[in-house]
């Protein structure tokens, strides 16, 4: 029954309620509706004049500055610092640009850092569907990026990640901090339009979405990668969390080479119940390349599963939303092998309302 459920839209929507399958389908969509609007930002002269930038956002609000920050940092004109919190650094000044992310408009940590940043002078620049940040930004007539997520049927914050992640990058290029073009934003679409057709429910025999999920059922997931692919494999790891409402853990190479390889000995049972993402790209640096087999080999002697996943595009940035795409089917298979409905989020829900009181 577990292997037909994921061969069925009929059996999938009895769980997926809000139609979370729908918005990972409109990935590509939302990529080419939010790179058309984005283009509509005015972004004053005095913005690309900045000396650093802080990027502050929370949960899938907070992943655009990830995947900027990894993908970009060879290219990135001046330093970044990604932020998940309430207070600013204390450098921040005029010269420092502030890119304030809540897809609701009144996440309570980035309403407090926007505050923090009008009293430091800082230049800040928004993006949100509405709420208490856009009324802000547009008081203090800050650049703003109005999210209309007219490609997220399931209407949850977290699926509209073409817009809040690529509303990011399309803001950091406005304001001069990275480069990209028209081209590459076609062949990013194209590319994932060309892989939605291995990936969909209808794809039985060559679905690496549908493997992934099956490998990963009943086990906490632990999740390996590298440079570019840092913040791709983060988002795969946060749906992970809210979607597939799975515990998963994140490491990166090759960091982990200098500790985490001599953990793998206790508790013992974690042997049976971990399967290993290895996030494997010919961009990387060869010596870093060099690495995963190795590190592979490694965890695969002391007892734990193994499953590689290897970025084929051509540039960076195309493997990044080859590697988001394939965790948003991922995740959403998972989801259904778990028979849970991924759309509600009740802890965070519950948390955000004990908190709130």
């Amino acid at each position: 029954m577990t292997q037909t459920i994921l061969d069925s839209r009929e059996q999938m929507r009895v769980l997926d309620k809000e139609n979370v399958l729908g918005s990972v389908e409109q990935l590509p969509d939302q990529i080419e509706h939010v790179w058309g609007e984005v283009q509509k930002v005015s972004i004053p002269e005095s913005y690309k004049n900045i000396k650093n930038v802080v990027a502050n956002g929370m949960g899938g609000s907070g992943l655009g500055a990830h995947v900027i920050q990894t993908t970009y940092k060879e290219n990135l004109r001046v330093p970044l610092e990604v932020l998940h919190t309430y207070d600013l650094p204390a450098y921040v000044n005029q010269e420092t640009l502030a890119v304030l992310s809540s897809y609701s408009g009144s996440t309570e940590e980035i309403l407090e850092s926007a505050k923090q940043a009008k009293q430091k002078n800082a230049k800040v620049m928004v993006i949100a569907a509405g709420g208490s940040l856009l009324e802000m930004a547009q008081q203090e007539q800050w650049p703003a990026f109005k999210i209309d997520p007219k490609f997220n049927p399931s209407n949850q914050p977290r699926m509209a990640i073409g817009y809040s992640v690529f509303g990011q990058v399309g803001l950091f290029h406005k304001a001069g901090l990275i480069d990209l073009s028209e081209e590459v934003v076609k062949k990013v679409v194209a590319n994932l339009r060309a892989n939605s057709t291995n990936l969909a429910p209808e794809s039985i025999e060559t679905n690496t979405a549908k493997l992934l999920a099956f490998s990963a059922l009943d086990k906490v997931i632990l999740l390996i990668s590298a440079e570019h692919l840092e913040g791709a494999a983060h988002v795969f790891n946060n749906q992970l969390n809210e979607n597939a409402k799975n515990l998963t853990i994140q490491m990166v190479i090759p960091e982990l080479n200098h500790h985490a390889m001599e953990g793998l000995g206790f508790p013992k049972h974690t042997k049976q119940e971990m399967i290993t993402y290895f996030f494997t790209s010919q961009l990387y640096h060869p010596r870093v390349q060099r690495r995963f087999p190795l590190t592979i080999e490694v965890m695969e002697e002391n007892g734990y599963q193994t499953q590689t996943i290897l970025a084929v595009s051509q540039t960076k940035l195309e493997q990044v939303w080859e590697v988001i795409q394939l965790g948003a089917y991922t995740n959403f298979y998972l989801a259904m092998l778990n028979g849970v409905d991924p759309a509600p989020i009740p802890w965070v829900d519950a948390f955000k309302e004990k908190i709130g009181k």
